[in-house]
């Protein structure tokens, strides 16, 4: 702010001839800053340079004619985009939500002299659950007409039900046309929203719980693996796994198939790689005076090495989508080109053409250049000096026999350009693997004498450290150059034994410590962040699931073998639960990768809940995946039941219809079920099922339900939730409801003394007490939650509106 502030007061003691005319985001001579500028929100960065527009103008990237619009579409803000979550049940329930709420209070609205454009879906996208309108972020956040909109958007993408993603960004999960049975590898996830996308196709059909494929979302910064975790976490899925590695030289897997260890291959890989972002130029305003071809030079090899190690570990006829976010060619056409040649035929671009309808896109190219920072050209690379051969290199330029080049069919490629629909810059690359790559096709020697339990060849390229594949032995094809452009040394048929035998004594100590999955010890590999507690999955005879198993009635089809803790000592406070195919993944590979998240919360410790019959209540996280085993401990609700447990703390059993007190009435104290079922009778009301998780007191019932999903089901049953109509509509019924609290609560007090509530309920009804001295809490008063003293640890994050 300071920085921001000192430019503008020098650019205003400086003659007014002397300022910029044309400059796009220069102040008024009033000093006012003009829309634009406050659109984009860094008025001091000129969107010019020099140096980018006489290279992209030589490489004719952009058509002929199309230049002016082309940069002008660069300088212009990036429009907001959301996406819906398609796996989500109540879809279609946001969807009529937006259209026919949101959306209208939009039509004829003018926001700093700019008229607000009604979103519109994106053409391309399937099923209208993506959209975009021309508003920026910073309008959204600031402006006092949209501040209801943002609202719903800020709750909605917390709750996991929107994803505020860019448009271009959705384009490569779409083109891997995911399958609920594929094991997919995200390989530089971070931040997230694409992995998200992978994972709503994987739970394409809400009615199965565990889908036979998984996602394995990877990512080199140990500190964006967190923010992985928490997109990942919104969408309260069994199927997905955070992991910490260098994406190159990322560690094969082994996976238990019928007794035999087996080498695990990806059905999907989705690679998309660091870049130099130039295509971002919309949103991130600092590339424009950062630019420089030094960036693409430099990250060339490594996006080489990623593609590598990508195609190394992708099943025979698996798909695998190379995607960045730059325009330039050395990061896109020539890294896939020098794939291609590598692969001698294992590889080939897929024609995707027709996959997306609607959109706009320019084929790859087949001939282009390299250019130095300094704007020197080379067009082969025998013509580049000795002294530039670290910073340039072969694979930089595009092949010399020209019957090859066509055989690439490199016009397959896509290129996303800005001006086309109104988005950033985008390239992706979809590659089917048809055979074995060439330097996996031999057997080592070796491994006759040292036989690795996996059934065939391990595949490991030549861009893998010898001292992170352990357990991965390098081919016999790999030479001495690939060695010395790749900075390995060759690896000899000595050390390949040792390494051998190391992974048969690791695998060796793993089975003494049966079903604990700890981090791989540091003489494995280095790591770097915070020190992950172990995975560890309960025991098949351990004496705490037959309570939770008898107090809920399980179906006997539950897997409980998928149940797994994060502590080996001491009291279990919190129970996952991952599918059974990612517990295979981490029962046989503990000692090669670094997890840093898997499953979802499904119970969380009680200790009042003792005396009731099970120490462990139900977490609303993991409701959706538990509930269709669950046979006991369930009430049916009606929907205006279900208003009354969102919009109030405790509600005593009178509160409800008459078939829902007959319900808790009848039923013990303890966590419960409550689930709503959509009358077809009654198009009118809110047509999607809903599972929340409750308790069950002596005299009330209590939702435990975070606060955005609360908001999200009211939204959706047409309850006004927004703050400021909050305060001024609600007034009347806060002071309403408190008058009638303070009566309740001189009875509930004295209930609460008596002996027969200190045996039963214990702190669970003695809370009560404080509870009902509070106003009675809803969505409408937006008073803040009173958290339970006796609640596990997530408590902090279920807490009421």
């Amino acid at each position: 702010m300071g920085r921001r502030y000192r430019n503008r007061r020098r650019s205003q003691q400086q003659p007014q001839q002397q300022r910029p005319e044309s400059r796009e985001d220069a102040t008024d001579g009033d000093g006012k800053r003009d829309k634009s500028g406050w659109e984009g929100g860094y008025p001091e960065i000129v969107k010019e340079n020099k140096l980018f527009e006489h290279y992209y103008q030589e490489l004719n990237i952009v058509p002929e004619g199309e230049w002016e619009q082309f940069m002008q579409a660069l300088r212009e803000p990036l429009p907001a985009t959301l996406r819906i979550t398609g796996y989500k049940c109540h879809a279609k329930e946001i969807l009529h939500c937006l259209k026919n709420k949101y959306f209208k209070e939009l039509e004829d609205l003018v926001v700093d002299g700019q008229k607000v454009e009604v979103p519109q879906p994106l053409s391309w996208y399937p099923e209208e659950l993506a959209w975009h309108t021309n508003l920026s972020r910073k309008i959204l956040r600031k402006s006092p007409q949209l501040e209801k909109f943002h609202q719903f958007l800020v709750s909605e993408t917390e709750s996991g039900n929107i994803s505020r993603q860019e448009a271009v960004s959705m384009i490569p999960p779409l083109l891997l046309n995911v399958q609920p049975h594929h094991k997919i590898l995200d390989m530089c996830a971070a931040p997230g929203s694409k992995t998200a996308q992978l994972i709503e196709m994987l739970h394409a059909d809400m009615n199965v719980s565990f889908p036979e494929g998984f996602v394995i979302a990877n990512d080199v910064d140990n500190k964006r693996c967190y923010l992985l975790v928490h997109q990942a976490k919104r969408l309260s899925s069994p199927c997905i796994m955070v992991v910490n590695h260098d994406a190159s030289s990322i560690p094969r897997l082994q996976i238990d198939m019928n007794g035999k260890k087996e080498v695990l291959f990806y059905d999907r890989i989705l690679c998309d790689v660091p870049c130099s972002g130039d295509g971002t130029m919309r949103k991130n305003i600092d590339v424009w005076k950062k630019w420089t071809t030094l960036n693409s030079l430099q990250l060339h090899g490594l996006q080489l090495r990623i593609a590598t190690r990508g195609v190394e570990q992708l099943a025979e006829g698996g798909r695998m989508v190379y995607s960045t976010c730059s325009l330039n060619p050395i990061e896109d056409e020539a890294v896939i080109a020098s794939l291609l040649e590598k692969s001698e035929g294992a590889l080939e671009l897929a024609d995707v053409s027709s996959e997306l309808p609607g959109l706009k896109w320019m084929p790859g190219i087949t001939q282009w250049k390299v250019m130095t920072k300094d704007g020197q050209w080379f067009a082969d690379w025998k013509d580049v000096p000795q002294s530039r051969h670290t910073q340039i290199r072969p694979t930089m330029f595009p092949p010399k026999d020209q019957e090859n080049l066509k055989k690439m069919n490199l016009e397959r490629c896509l290129r996303i350009l800005p001006h086309h629909q109104n988005t950033g810059g985008f390239f992706v690359a979809v590659l089917v693997k048809k055979s074995s790559m060439p330097w996996n096709k031999r057997q080592p020697k070796l491994q006759r004498k040292f036989p690795i339990e996996t059934g065939e060849a391990v595949e490991s390229g030549p861009s893998v450290p010898a001292e992170v594949t352990a357990s991965t032995p390098k081919e016999t094809s790999l030479t001495a150059a690939d060695c010395a452009e790749t900075g390995d040394r060759p690896v000899t048929e000595t050390e390949q034994g040792e390494t051998i035998q190391r992974t048969q004594h690791s695998e060796t100590d793993l089975n003494k410590k049966d079903g604990v999955c700890g981090p791989p010890p540091s003489k494995k590999m280095k790591l770097f962040g915070f020190k992950e507690d172990p995975f560890v999955f309960i025991p098949e005879d351990d004496p705490l699931f037959p309570p939770i198993q008898n107090f809920y009635a399980l179906a006997p089809s539950f897997p409980k073998m998928n149940l797994l803790t994060r502590t080996q000592e001491g009291k279990k406070r919190q129970l996952y639960m991952v599918s059974k195919e990612l517990r295979n993944v981490l029962l046989n590979n503990s000692e090669r990768m670094k997890v840093i998240n898997t499953g979802i919360k499904v119970w969380s410790r009680n200790n009042d809940g003792e005396q009731f019959g099970c120490a462990f209540r139900l977490a609303q996280e993991g409701i959706y995946t538990l509930y269709p085993f669950i046979n006991s401990r369930i009430i049916v609700v009606c929907i205006e039941d279900i208003k009354i447990l969102l919009t109030q703390e405790n509600p005593f059993f009178s509160k409800f219809s008459s078939e829902t007190h007959k319900q808790a009435k009848d039923m013990a104290k303890g966590s419960i079920v409550l689930k709503y079922e959509p009358d077809a009778q009654k198009p009118d009301t809110l047509q999607c099922p809903i599972v929340l998780c409750g308790w069950r007191g002596k005299t009330s019932i209590r939702a435990f339900v975070p606060k955005n999903e609360r908001l999200h089901y009211l939204r959706m049953m047409g309850v006004e939730v927004f703050r400021e109509k909050r305060k001024d509509e609600s007034t009347n019924k806060l002071e309403e409801s408190q008058a009638i609290t303070k009566e309740m609560d001189k009875e509930i007090n004295m209930e609460c003394r008596t002996k027969e509530l200190v045996n039963s309920d214990s702190q669970i009804e003695d809370e009560l007490d404080e509870l009902m001295q509070e106003p009675v809490e809803s969505a409408f008063e937006g008073t803040k939650a009173k958290t339970r003293s006796d609640e596990p640890q997530d408590s902090k994050t279920e807490t009421q509106c």
